[in-house]
């Protein structure tokens, strides 16, 4: 809480008066309330109406987040306020403000990874927060907020109130961090990450996309591989929805799963789903036409493992698996879309041999790519479906890139409640452009590519240490799992398994193979898990 008035209501909501509160408050109080009616009779305890209808609560109109940063404000009132809510009361809450206090697609748009989920994302921070604010959080936890002059400066208040050794940590104890925080960086926030930016009031006033109907998917999934499918959804109430999704990995294995979904501001899909036996999470953003959605679809257990999804609607190429073929080579490619009818084009110098197989969502063909067809990109056709610069035709493979560069595992498991952080890896493939240099700007990309992987010390030290031996293994797949959590009395001074270590990939292009590598760091397990880091 800011150090203000809230202050003293907070001291006279322990004990009894908290108790009488959680009392007076019963979930048959408010029965079949909708999420205002829950925000007036559980949240005005404490806030305040101020008598202004564009900001009519003291400390909650003057903000705007996620679904997640709703989710993760209502949790704190509860932990640290002794806020009573049942779970159907707080998804009201979240949903209501979401809607009328959310953020807009191009706000969302540069941090979407820490929405979605996705490990070892490298930011890059306005040095002004570097030492102010991301030492603790990720660049996308301030920046998925909207926030007021005034309520960001209480934000500065509010976390010396909760957290009253920040002026002493490192990078802080040395200078007037609460002068710095308050009359430099609160300002600054403020206009970077304006609570009044007319793209929100733009988006409200937006007729918002369809998200009913039926949808082609193309997608990543580690351990599987590439996977196209139908999803159907069925809107069972407002702005919820039931899912299914049935369609085939690249191999042939079938893809089955169904689920429910909730949409929020209008555009922010989160979907919970059982696929193939497996709780899995959809995080996306649907595009302001609605003709699409893009995000990631990952494991609920284990967030780290999951991929890129991309869903449309309409007649349309949605991707292509594989997305390059080399000169003189004859090969098996997909065709992942929707509304899929007519003749198939590959473009200049590749030839339909075959269609093998074909539904109005996937095509199968036989491709053969002419020994003297010229490299480059080639749209792809199906009917009147066009998609631009999908697939490459390559000489030869130039260099490898492993994906992710930079990337942490945690070691876990072994008897205790905090399981394994894995990494996964893939090999993303390119061709020398037209220098014939590659590491250049004009390298062509063609795609993520079947790789053998391995594991090497990162360094001498690490070598000496034997981290190789400790810190844990790599898979055909690319995932890596770290080692057991805990002393190691086989290791010095009976450490723990953690490590520092290279990934490689190696590619095989014909006689050759060409190798890219990464950097990976074993290290210990995180202890809170937030929504927003």
């Amino acid at each position: 809480m800011a150090l203000n008035n809230n202050k003293s209501k907070r001291a006279l909501l322990s004990g009894s008066a908290l108790a009488l509160i959680g009392t007076m408050l019963t979930p048959a109080a408010i029965q079949a309330a909708d999420g205002e009616s829950v925000l007036k009779e559980k949240c005005l305890a404490c806030h305040t109406q101020t008598g202004d209808p564009e900001a009519p609560y003291s400390r909650i109109s003057q903000q705007r987040k996620t679904p997640e940063g709703w989710h993760m404000t209502i949790n704190r009132m509860q932990r640290l306020n002794g806020l009573y809510i049942t779970a159907e009361e707080k998804q009201a809450v979240i949903k209501f403000l979401s809607d009328t206090q959310g953020l807009a697609p191009s706000e969302t748009a540069p941090f979407r990874y820490v929405l979605e989920q996705k490990p070892n994302v490298v930011e890059e921070v306005d040095p002004a927060y570097v030492e102010m604010c991301a030492r603790c959080h990720s660049n996308a936890r301030f920046g998925l907020q909207r926030r007021t002059l005034e309520e960001w400066q209480l934000h500065v208040n509010s976390h010396m109130a909760i957290n009253p050794t920040t002026e002493l940590h490192a990078l802080a104890r040395d200078r007037s961090w609460y002068d710095i925080a308050y009359n430099d960086t609160a300002p600054k926030l403020a206009m970077d990450y304006a609570f009044n930016d007319p793209a929100w009031k733009q988006w409200q006033k937006m007729a918002k996309p369809e998200l009913a109907g039926r949808w082609s998917v193309a997608g990543y999934m580690p351990g599987k591989g590439d996977y196209s499918a139908t999803m159907t959804v069925t809107e069972t109430a407002n702005d919820q929805f039931s899912v299914t999704i049935a369609g085939h990995y690249a191999d042939g294995t079938p893809l089955q799963g169904s689920g429910s979904a909730k949409s929020f501001a209008g555009y922010e899909w989160r979907a919970s789903l059982t696929v193939d036996g497996v709780k899995m999470r959809q995080v996306l953003a649907a595009a302001e036409d609605g003709s699409s959605m893009t995000g990631r679809m990952f494991r609920s257990a284990h967030d780290e493992i999951g991929g890129e999804l991309k869903a449309m609607q309409g007649t349309a190429v949605v991707a292509l698996s594989p997305s390059a073929i080399k000169q003189g080579q004859t090969q098996e490619i997909t065709i992942i879309g929707s509304g899929l009818k007519g003749s198939v084009s590959l473009g200049a110098g590749v030839q339909v041999v075959k269609v093998l197989s074909r539904s109005a969502d996937r095509v199968v063909v036989l491709a053969k790519a002419s020994g003297s067809a010229t490299t480059g990109m080639r749209d792809v056709r199906v009917g009147n479906s066009k998609a631009a610069a999908q697939l490459a035709v390559y000489d030869h493979v130039a260099r490898v890139d492993v994906t992710p560069n930079e990337s942490i595992a945690r070691i876990g498991g072994n008897g205790g409640k905090l399981p394994k952080v894995q990494s996964h890896y893939r090999a993303l493939a390119y061709s020398a452009g037209a220098d014939g240099k590659p590491g250049t700007d004009d390298d062509m990309r063609l795609g993520y590519m079947p790789a053998l992987w391995s594991l090497q010390p990162f360094d001498e030290a690490a070598a000496h240490e034997n981290d190789l031996k400790y810190a844990g293994t790599i898979d055909g797949n690319g995932i890596f799992t770290p080692g057991d959590a805990g002393l190691n009395p086989e290791r010095k001074y009976s450490t723990n398994n953690v490590g520092n270590l290279k990934v490689v990939a190696q590619v095989l292009d014909g006689d050759n193979a060409v190798e890219g590598e990464a950097h990976l760091l074993v290290t210990v397990p995180v202890f809170i898990k937030r929504a927003i880091q």
